[in-house]
């Protein structure tokens, strides 16, 4: 029996050398990676001489480009693009620690100001001690409000029960006010106030005439027995519109039964025109 050897078939010979066009292909793109690394990785020697002296300089004389100092230079004494000093640009000059700051003078209508706050504490100083020499603290009360130096009376020592005429006994604390008031460049208001108890008979119609007549007979006093000038002062009647005590119970009620003379602070300029 004869046998007979099966040939390998193979493919054309170039279909068998097809790996070595990728190979030559990978190696090229390696070689131009590389020329494009070297290109990039390549320094001007002579620049970064220039530009590493120039800096080493700079660094020394303790300066700073930004500054105003040294220019970045070549060796040959040329300056370097984008390295301007202080002859372009702005300069920027460091602050003086010793130099003191401007202050803006005061103006007039704060110098007034001024003064009568001076002038106010120099009052209640007195005022308070008036009070404490006379043993008057449960008659007469100061407060430093806000609004001004607030001295409250008791109708108890300044008018009879539904009377808005002034007791005799009530000169000596209201001659020691006036005499504090021509010391002190400021509006002058005086308020009176009542309970809520209805009047029945007499002169008054009500409590807001009653109050208002009690107010004004301060006033007068300051101006017709003291002669002070009217233009300092104004005038008002609250009635029983602002308690400063319980109206269910009789010491609430004594209370609410005052005059109010608060010393503004408010220069008497600004209050020329304005209303009560």
């Amino acid at each position: 029996m004869s046998r007979r050897r099966r040939a390998k078939k193979e493919g054309p010979s170039h279909q068998q050398e097809r790996w070595l066009i990728t190979y030559a292909d990978l190696l090229t793109l390696l070689l131009i990676f590389f020329v494009i690394m070297y290109g990039v990785s390549s320094v001007d020697a002579e620049k970064y001489a220039a530009v590493s002296s120039s800096l080493q300089t700079t660094f020394q004389s303790g300066n700073n480009i930004l500054d105003g100092g040294p220019k970045i230079t070549g060796e040959d004494g040329q300056q370097l693009p984008g390295t301007e000093g202080e002859d372009q640009g702005a300069q920027i000059v460091p602050d003086d620690p010793e130099e003191e700051p401007i202050q803006e003078e005061p103006t007039e209508r704060e110098l007034q100001f001024r003064e009568q706050e001076r002038q106010l504490a120099s009052f209640l100083q007195t005022i308070n001690s008036y009070i404490a020499d006379n043993g008057l603290e449960d008659q007469i009360f100061v407060a430093d409000k806000p609004q001004g130096i607030s001295i409250t009376l008791s109708d108890r020592f300044l008018f009879d029960v539904g009377r808005a005429d002034l007791k005799s006994g009530a000169s000596g604390i209201l001659d020691r006010l006036s005499s504090l008031f021509g010391t002190v460049d400021a509006t002058i208001s005086i308020e009176g106030h009542t309970d809520n108890q209805p009047i029945t008979g007499g002169r008054y119609a009500d409590n807001w005439e009653l109050s208002g007549d009690r107010a004004l007979s301060v006033l007068r006093y300051f101006i017709d027995a003291r002669g002070l000038d009217a233009s300092q002062f104004q005038y008002a009647g609250y009635a029983d519109t602002r308690p400063v005590g319980d109206n269910s119970t009789a010491q609430g009620r004594q209370q609410n039964r005052r005059v109010e003379i608060t010393v503004l602070r408010q220069l008497q300029s600004d209050a020329v025109g304005s209303t009560p």
